[in-house]
């Protein structure tokens, strides 16, 4: 949170893709290294998890950036729209991937951990051969759209705090990181008891549990990513035809659709297996 201030400031001043294969690559490399910690020492794993999720922000906090000066209008959308699809598939190829790494290596977590910095590696070559830095405020330019790299940080947040859809819109996105990173944690866990209870199966002891769940877990990420997302583009595209508030009702009308569908899912527990899965 607090590295992704900093980072949306340099983001703005200082050369963006740069940035972001340093921010990679340091990230590849606290992931190698937590994958080194012996199961005893949490405060170590605990920072450099922080770390991480430090490196993690100059990304996510740029990448859009980019992707706003490299397109206009529609094709803008559209782009983005493929951009924040790929990170739920991405979150659900980890758990499978993640589980099955774990299973083969016998329940040892560690060794998830050590096929994440192979990906990073790949993601900084493809960047550094085929990312070009576009000028900021490019495709802008017709609409004499007033660049901020010569504005104070202050100033930049002062004019944020004046726009009353960015305030909601980020009050919205926090909902909705809340609601997912809460499921992310714990429906795979979620998963497993109501498996245990339905088929009457005695609690895991085992220092790694709910590999299958994590596995089935991650493959409805996957799934219900690219149906959201490809559906959610579509609707809007449509709808936007009759009302140009388009985006946000639909953005609205999606997570209001959700909540009984994860309220389902919470009763389904000692139910249906299958009426679980479905309802997440």
């Amino acid at each position: 949170m607090l590295c992704s201030l900093a980072f949306g400031y340099v983001g703005d001043r200082w050369n963006r893709k740069n940035i972001m294969c340093a921010g990679i690559s340091f990230w590849s490399i606290m992931i190698l290294c937590s994958s080194f910690i012996p199961n005893d020492y949490f405060l170590p794993l605990l920072l450099i998890k922080g770390l991480i999720g430090a490196a993690e922000a100059s990304f996510s906090t740029i990448a859009p950036s980019i992707i706003a000066d490299l397109f206009v209008a529609d094709q803008r959308s559209r782009m983005l729209a493929i951009f924040y699809f790929v990170v739920p598939v991405g979150c659900g190829l980890g758990y499978i991937v993640g589980s099955k790494v774990t299973s083969a290596a016998g329940g040892d977590w560690h060794w998830a951990f050590r096929v994440t910095p192979g990906m990073g590696l790949l993601a900084v070559l493809l960047m550094v051969f085929f990312l070009k830095e576009p000028p900021r405020g490019a495709t802008d330019k017709k609409k004499k759209i007033y660049l901020p790299s010569a504005n104070s940080w202050m100033s930049d947040v002062k004019k944020l705090f004046r726009n009353p859809s960015f305030m909601f819109s980020t009050l919205g996105v926090t909902a909705v990181t809340f609601v997912v990173s809460a499921i992310g944690l714990w429906c795979p866990s979620f998963l497993g008891r109501a498996r245990n209870i339905l088929y009457e199966k005695e609690p895991c002891q085992t220092a790694v549990c709910a590999i299958d769940d994590s596995l089935i877990f991650g493959a409805i990420t996957v799934f219900s990513g690219i149906l959201g997302v490809v559906a959610g583009v579509e609707i809007s595209k449509r709808y936007k035809k009759v009302n140009p508030r388009a985006d946000p009702i639909v953005c609205a009308c999606g997570m209001l659709m959700s909540a009984p569908f994860l309220f389902l899912a919470l009763i389904f527990g000692n139910i249906s297996l299958g009426a679980t899965y479905v309802s997440v």
